[in-house]
């Protein structure tokens, strides 16, 4: 078992919304409930009455019947709440009080502003206006902007019609933006005249221009002049300036039933045109109230940060966070403005309660030499996702952030607009591994002949339906792509693509994407196995590994960058290949070595192994408007 590296006091697990919420299960259903193990065992063996009880436990608004809540347990179609009816918007801004912070917002040149509630509302009531006219239920606003508090005002004020919301980020190309919104066919869209990253000004008008004239469906564009350049925005047909409309009139909203669309969402697209998945307003409320609530014990007077952009979920998760009338924090622009450790430096500024992150910037920070520069007073959880965290990663939270505090590594996806497996305040955080299976998720490791296992690695599934699966992807009315992409593998169960191990305590360790899993010799190898030697090296920036076909077997090659313009000779492939085979096992061992100069990501931080498998193998690339540093993709060209 590994090392426990922090746990709450009895007083603190008492005090958690999860402790409560096994107390009143146990009394409602005069049920034997004393563990979280125990309540995560009846919340999937009772799902109905589970995802039901979510409802009253948070006082969420609603009409109609809870029953049936669900028909049947199986994916072969959505089945959720046919008999409620709710509005999002209307659940997101029910308990904030009116002078109550909502929305710190910090741009990373220096801007910062506390948004009260009252004005929250107000903002949604001008989006709502800018909006009626041309969308009703149904229909799709898509937000071409950056992570600004006009971006949920827009999604608001869309919610509050019934409409469908669609973001990405001011970053893609215009061939990325019309891939993603050209399928969605928005009637309106919502963007910036131009944004700021890392000290330089993007104006964007010129891409607006060719969007708009891509996408027929567009038929009014909004503008946001968030950094008063006072853009021409005559050039642009069809659009307006975002403005603020002073009425006394009450900001209503239109009910809309459970599975109604809410979220379309993308993957990345480097198999093809990213499919776009649409998710329930019903279900993406529960899940996020859920692990919200429950699993991150947010709630009224708490503060939560995460580093994201609006083209990844967890904007839209963060956003959700307002549902519990406490505050969310926004912050625009590069990480590292003007020091890596900036954004750490706005938990005492702003008191954070939930500081959210990725391991790919806790690593620059470790590379840094940071070491608990910040008292971090406030800090109760550090919140990671977009990449396995790996046990080293753990020891520096604990030895150079802060010792009394929750690492919660979670993990999920779009696909889900949630998690599987994620934090639990009740639970210990242990070295390496994610705390717990999240309530209602009935998840299950699958060896390689479709087995339940424990201890042992494998592919992550999910045994029984959840309401925040998708209700479809667009453009799939027979669903062929979304068979193809969750059930193709294991008859009616959900097939993630990660691979995984669940341990006996039922917390959970992430080797990387099933899809990039190597498999020298016939035995699968995580890629995250590998990272984690590496990264122990002094001398290595970042590594990548994937594998390559030779002759029907796969050799496991391995791509590194080195820190201070270093050069990598035959010691110090020596060292790494040492290390690794010390530490793993003689298959884990790179046949080749190669020194580059960039490794590709997502935007949200995740290495695309995908990418430099599908080049040195010679397969077709699909989009690459996912990848945050295209141009490294050239340099792997040499290794076909």
């Amino acid at each position: 078992m590994s090392e426990l590296l922090w746990q709450p006091t009895q007083e603190q697990i008492k005090q958690t919304q999860m402790f409560k919420f096994l107390k009143f299960v146990a009394q409602k259903y005069d049920v034997d409930i004393k563990s979280y193990r125990e309540l995560h065992r009846w919340s999937v063996d009772n799902i109905g009455d589970f995802w039901s009880e979510l409802f009253d436990f948070f006082s969420l608004k609603y009409s109609g019947e809870l029953v049936p809540s669900v028909n049947g347990e199986n994916f072969q179609e959505y089945s959720w709440f046919s008999n409620v009816k709710l509005n999002f918007a209307e659940n997101l801004l029910k308990n904030g009080k009116n002078e109550d912070t909502a929305i710190n917002f910090i741009h990373e040149s220096g801007i910062k502003q506390k948004i009260s509630y009252r004005e929250v509302r107000d903002k949604t009531f001008s989006a709502k206006e800018m909006l009626k006219h041309n969308i009703s239920k149904g229909d799709v606003v898509a937000a071409f902007m950056p992570n600004i508090p006009e971006t949920i005002y827009g999604m608001l004020g869309c919610s509050s019609l019934g409409g469908v919301f669609t973001s990405t980020s001011c970053d893609f190309g215009v061939d990325g933006v019309i891939d993603r919104f050209g399928q969605a066919r928005p009637k309106v869209l919502f963007t910036v005249a131009g944004y700021e990253y890392n000290g330089k000004y993007y104006d964007l008008i010129t891409k607006i221009k060719e969007i708009s004239k891509q996408i027929p469906s567009i038929e009014k564009i909004i503008i946001v002049d968030f950094l008063d350049k006072s853009p021409d925005i005559t050039q642009v047909e069809k659009a307006v300036l975002w403005k603020d409309i002073n009425s006394s009139s009450r900001l209503d909203f239109e009910p809309m039933p459970f599975n109604s669309p809410l979220y379309i969402m993308y993957s990345s697209g480097t198999t093809g045109k990213p499919k776009c998945i649409v998710h329930s307003i019903g279900g993406t409320l529960l899940q996020h109230v859920k692990e919200l609530g429950l699993h991150s014990n947010l709630g009224k007077g708490k503060n939560i940060f995460y580093f994201t952009t609006c083209g990844w979920m967890m904007w839209n998760w963060l956003v959700s966070g307002l549902l519990f009338g406490g505050k969310i924090t926004l912050y625009e622009g590069a990480p590292g403005v003007p020091t890596i450790d900036s954004l750490l430096s706005l938990v005492d500024e702003f008191d954070i309660n939930y500081f959210g992150t990725s391991p790919k910037f806790l690593k620059a920070l470790e590379d840094s030499g940071y070491n608990k520069k910040y008292t971090l007073s406030s800090l109760e959880t550090i919140l990671c996702t977009g990449a396995p965290l790996n046990p080293e990663q753990f020891d520096f939270v604990y030895s150079k952030i802060k010792g009394n505090v929750q690492l919660s590594s979670i993990c999920g996806g779009t696909d889900i607009i949630g998690c599987f497996m994620l934090g639990n305040p009740m639970s210990a955080v242990r070295r390496g591994e994610i705390q717990c299976l999240g309530l209602g998720m009935d998840v299950a490791c699958f060896d390689e002949f479709g087995n339940k296992t424990i201890e042992v690695e494998g592919e992550l599934v999910c045994l029984k339906t959840f309401p925040s699966r998708p209700i479809y992807f667009l453009n799939d009315s027979e669903n062929v792509l979304i068979k193809k992409a969750y059930f193709n593998k294991y008859e009616n169960i959900w097939h993630h693509g990660d691979y995984i191990k669940i341990t006996e305590v039922d917390s959970v360790i992430v080797f990387g994407r099933s899809d990039a899993t190597l498999n020298p010799g016939g035995v699968r190898i995580g890629t995250a196995e590998i990272y984690r030697q590496t990264e122990q090296l002094d001398f290595i920036e970042d590594s990548i590994c994937v594998g390559k076909k030779i002759a029907g077997e796969v050799e496991v090659q391995l791509f590194v960058i080195l820190k201070n313009n270093l050069v990598l000779d035959d010691e110090k492939k020596t060292k790494i290949k040492t290390m690794i085979r010390t530490n793993t096992t003689p298959r884990h061992m790179p046949k080749n070595i190669f020194q580059v100069q960039g490794i590709p990501y997502t935007r949200s931080g995740k290495k695309m192994e995908l990418c430099i498998t599908k080049i040195i193998n010679n397969q077709k690339l699909g989009s690459t408007e996912a990848v945050s540093n295209i141009d490294c993709l050239d340099e792997y060209e040499q290794f076909k």
